[in-house]
């Protein structure tokens, strides 16, 4: 299953924004987009096709993989929807150092969809966020030569001018207490100049990922209005320029970031922007719902930025498009909880993304409505380990502090995660045992905002495509190749 993809939709509502950009002094027209995060890091995973078919009943027209997952492209095969596939991070070292990785990856990647009827690739993501301070410098080496070899092997492929090469980054790239001081971190001066020079002369944007909810979770001083788009009391005064939300601000510091390095007309893209509906404080239905549809208005009003007036990014999109409550939740428990869909592909709040409002997954395929919880006619006091047990494999999040299902009772939160434990397990009767403090029951148990999910029963149904054996043995190869790079660099 594919585990991260990014999506786009074009407003037809408002008809086309063009919005005018330098590549390499030639003009070219590009045509503005609101993109959502596709994510399948879950134990409840919708089928490929028919996450395609909810990308297109919503006219979502264009993709981004993290990675480059069999499934998602052969479900993108015909669909004319327009993707980018990824180099994950892990793959950076390998690619980076044999052109026989590139050149593999390249062809089992790329080239063996590239079909008549088959996937509509457009770019290329080189890692993802590989200058995230949090690595410290792990990937940053191995970027450029990356960058090198696979543009190489596209060359080899005649797809050169066909697909496009990027590098995702995280907003921390850059810094400055306001934005016309942004600079990118001293540490990654040189590399970026040799980026963004890439990405110039090849007609490539530069892609960045911020998130407004994250400044405010991570500190407590953070202005709460100045992180939507309805006004603030909270503004930012630079120079001549007022900013009245974070988002613009940032914005606004990569575009500074970039012209001090000569490239101020660099086209820029919004790889992830989001907010998060569960999990803490602040993350919820109502907020999810101003932000996402403050920064979608925000956007299609074409009014741009201080520093980029009637200029706004080529392509924003937005995280995500499913919850995906499989993720780490090393950030915070809220990021299990990114999508505008829960799941099973049912919008979670009214959202225009500038064509109507969200359509939800047609012919989902549901367990039995049944549910796992505690028996109330048992003594719960030995009931500690079976709750750990069960919220160790399945999503608790929901009953932290902050979660929708905070409030619902010491009995009330052994029974939802006696249920979630029971829906990943595919409803097995004997997972609802918990040593006989478990009942099945037929009568739904949620309470308020809190809802005690039933699981979905689709399983990956894949298109045949030519050559199928090459696509294993290829990946067998490229595996190989990264296994046999570690053990020479120990």
């Amino acid at each position: 299953m594919c585990k991260d993809i990014i999506l786009t939709t074009t407003s037809a509502a408002v008809g086309l924004l063009l919005m005018l950009v330098v590549f390499g002094g030639s003009v070219q027209f590009v045509e503005s987009a609101i993109g959502v995060n596709w994510g399948t890091v879950s134990n409840h995973r919708l089928s490929p096709s028919t996450v395609v078919d909810l990308l297109k009943v919503n006219k979502i027209q264009k993709v981004k993989l993290f990675d480059a997952d069999q499934d998602c492209l052969r479900a993108l095969m015909g669909s004319g929807i327009e993707v980018m596939v990824g180099v994950s991070n892990d793959l950076l070292a390998a690619v980076s150092s044999s052109t026989t990785a590139s050149d593999l990856w390249v062809s089992q990647n790329v080239t063996r969809y590239m079909v008549r009827g088959g996937a509509n690739i457009k770019y290329i993501a080189v890692g993802n966020e590989p200058f995230l301070s949090s690595y410290s410098g792990q990937f940053q080496s191995y970027v450029m030569p990356a960058i090198t070899n696979l543009q190489q092997s596209l060359a080899k492929a005649n797809l050169a001018g066909t697909v496009k090469l990027v590098v995702p980054c995280n907003a921390d790239a850059y810094e400055a207490s306001l934005p016309s001081q942004g600079a990118f971190r001293p540490e990654l001066t040189q590399i970026m100049t040799d980026l963004v020079t890439f990405l110039n002369s090849n007609g490539s944007p530069f892609i960045v990922n911020i998130y407004p909810f994250l400044s405010l979770y991570g500190n407590s001083d953070f202005p709460q209005d100045y992180a939507f788009f309805e006004g603030t009391t909270h503004s930012v005064t630079d120079g001549p320029n007022v900013y009245y939300n974070a988002f613009d601000g940032n914005y606004d510091t990569l575009v500074s970031a970039l012209n001090k390095l000569g490239f101020g007309q660099m086209p820029i893209v919004i790889g992830e922007v989001g907010w998060p509906t569960d999990g803490a404080v602040n993350a919820n239905v109502n907020a999810a719902r101003l932000f996402n549809q403050g920064l979608i208005n925000h956007v299609l009003s074409n009014k741009g930025t201080p520093l980029r007036p009637g200029q706004p990014p080529m392509d924003i999109y937005l995280f995500g498009l499913l919850d995906e409550e499989a993720k780490s939740v090393l950030p915070g428990s809220f990021e299990r909880h990114w999508g505008i869909f829960s799941f099973d592909g049912q919008a979670k709040y009214p959202l225009n993304l500038g064509n109507g409002l969200l359509r939800n997954a047609e012919n989902v395929q549901y367990l039995p409505s049944r549910w796992c919880v505690a028996d109330p006619f048992k003594d719960l006091s030995g009931v500690e380990e079976h709750v750990k047990l069960a919220c160790a494999a399945a999503d608790c999040t929901t009953l932290n502090y902050g979660g929708s299902c905070n409030g619902i009772g010491e009995r009330g939160n052994i029974s939802y995660a006696f249920n979630s434990y029971y829906q990943v397990q595919k409803q097995n009767s004997r997972s609802c045992e918990f040593d006989g403090l478990g009942m099945i029951t037929f009568q739904n148990p949620s309470m308020g905002q809190c809802k005690f999910l039933v699981g979905v029963t689709e399983r990956v149904v894949t298109k045949r495509i030519s050559q199928g054996s090459r696509l294993h043995s290829g990946s067998v190869i490229l595996w190989l190749l990264v296994f046999c790079w570690g053990v020479l660099n120990l």
